[in-house]
């Protein structure tokens, strides 16, 4: 049975060269160097018509930010455009960062809950370059990277989860303090430091030294599938303690996001989130990709994008109202 309430699955691997230092933001021509010798690997491994390059530097700041909400690059590498690159495989929403924190960040992605499928992308590349290149790394530690908690596989794997009855029952305190006793943790929609809106949580290993990537998997998963019962029960409680109240929410929900004439971020995804979760309960009957897809196709970037002129923070509220109308009426 499909696990509706993982949203996403993430796995992102840290590799080093053996011989460069680890940060090479201060290093314009090392950077650059850094990016040809991968592109190479890339090369030889057989593998360039897989992927093309993108240099941040030759991208605008709306395209920049557009591939940050698609989580095909981090926040962290968009600080140091000059020096940045990524190798980009849309078809597998798989990317190979290039001087982040690390020297490569190699990542796929997959919608809903499919762990296993996103670290068979990333180990395939991570194999395919290991033949080319040599990867700084201790027989004793592991993979060596800029950040001592990702020193040994380099792996980390995450769930991006929408656990509304959860936080609804002040549960994820109790929660946070469970996963960690299992080395992992929770974080916002856009990771570490962020907000989590939408009740949309990223849960993942905190570190990755002294277990192997199937351990690692193994343990998202099992914790995934547990907040998982946890939300499904806590839905089926809401529903029996006060049904009107909750339908009152999400046919609110409903009601505001077909027919208000301004939005912003922030009221959007409290809005998503109550007609997502009326979804799962069968009220409302919609579907959750439809639903999914608003996180990504409403954001800032992505609406100034399709408009194709950029937008005040006045005109980006009214047309986000109407780009979600568009795609909730078109499933109609």
């Amino acid at each position: 049975m499909q696990n509706l309430t993982v949203i996403s699955s993430r796995v992102r691997l840290a590799r080093n060269y053996t011989d460069l230092p680890f940060n090479l933001s201060s290093s314009p021509e090392s950077a650059q160097a850094l990016i040809a010798r991968t592109v190479s690997a890339i090369e030889a491994a057989g593998l360039r018509n897989q992927f093309h390059l993108v240099q941040l530097s030759e991208l605008t700041e709306n395209q920049q930010k557009m591939l940050e909400e698609e989580h095909y690059v981090s926040e962290d590498l968009l600080k140091s455009p000059e020096t940045a690159a990524a190798l980009l495989d849309e078809s597998q929403h798989l990317s190979i960062m290039m001087n982040e924190e690390d020297h490569l960040r190699i990542q796929a992605m997959c919608s809903g809950e499919d762990l296993q499928k996103a670290a068979d992308r990333v180990f395939r590349i991570d194999d395919a370059l290991s033949r080319e290149v040599t990867f700084a790394f201790d027989k004793d530690l592991g993979y060596l990277t800029a950040c001592p908690t990702n020193t040994g596989t380099g792996m980390r794997a995450s769930l991006q989860m929408h656990l509304p009855m959860l936080t609804q029952f002040k549960q994820m305190g109790a929660v946070s303090q469970i996963v960690a006793k299992v080395g992992l943790n929770i974080r916002g929609v856009y990771g570490e430091g962020s907000e989590a809106l939408g009740n949309i949580y990223q849960i993942s290993n905190q570190a990755t030294l002294g277990r192997t990537e199937e351990e690692i998997l193994k343990t998202v998963l099992a914790v995934g599938n547990q907040l998982a019962e946890k939300e499904e029960t806590l839905r089926e409680r809401a529903l029996q303690e006060n049904r009107i109240a909750m339908e009152d929410r999400v046919f609110r929900a409903q009601g505001l996001l077909m027919n208000a004439r301004r939005m912003d971020l922030k009221e959007f995804y409290g809005l998503w989130s109550s007609l997502r979760t009326g979804m799962l309960m069968d009220m409302v009957p919609r579907k959750i990709e439809v639903m999914d897809l608003l996180l990504e196709e409403v954001q800032d970037a992505h609406l100034m994008a399709y408009l194709e002129k950029h937008l005040n923070e006045a005109d980006l509220n009214a047309a986000r109202s109407i780009r979600i109308r568009e795609l909730l009426r078109a499933e109609e």
